[in-house]
């Protein structure tokens, strides 16, 4: 089945999810992440601002600023994704495609992240993910720039058994579901120090 039909298909399926499941998953999910030696471990990380029933990141968020970790968010410039530092919730405003996006002007090197948090319509059970078709996080994760640790956040009912793959397409370390955690590489130790670019 080609990207387009399954995109469409998951994007439904996520759309039908009644409000108190798509918050009770997303606590269940972000309370895995949280419980982690990843992500406690990880002193720079990059979140992203739900749209469309994705798997909320608010938690994520407050216990990383409370642990004072270097957070950061994804900000598309022309075809491109860049990361910049948020230091408060309020730093996020709309920006493209109707997402919350960072204000600021701090960029972070994606290879200075011992974590990104990302996003997908998709996922399979081999890491692979299928985003929404722009392909952003796909060039921005590129080998020369992959962070440490790439974490794709989906509801048991986004992960597939296998999507299309390309070769341009990133693959998760670990993908995180309300019923569990899929492990597909090792997450190498934190990078303990950012660079802003």
């Amino acid at each position: 089945m080609p990207k387009r039909s399954i995109r469409s298909d998951l994007l439904a399926r996520r759309k039908h999810l009644a409000a108190e499941t798509c918050l009770s998953h997303s606590l269940q999910i972000q309370q895995r992440l949280l419980q982690s030696v990843e992500f406690q471990s990880a002193t720079a990380i990059a979140l992203y601002s739900p749209v469309l029933n994705e798997v909320f990141t608010e938690q994520l968020f407050r216990t990383a600023y409370a642990a004072g970790k270097v957070i950061a968010y994804p900000r598309v410039r022309g075809a491109d994704l860049e990361f910049v530092r948020v230091a408060k919730a309020a730093d996020l405003v709309p920006g493209s495609f109707g997402v919350l996006e960072p204000t600021g002007d701090q960029l972070l090197s994606p290879a200075a992240l011992d974590m990104v948090v990302v996003p997908g319509v998709g996922f399979d059970r081999q890491g692979g993910r299928l985003g929404y078709g722009k392909g952003f996080y796909d060039r921005g994760m590129h080998s020369s720039q992959r962070p440490g640790c790439l974490v794709g956040l989906c509801f048991e009912l986004q992960l597939l058994e296998r999507l299309p793959s390309e070769s341009h397409d990133v693959h998760m370390d670990i993908i995180i579901t309300e019923k569990g955690r899929y492990d597909f590489e090792s997450c190498p130790p934190s990078v303990s120090q950012f660079s802003l670019i």
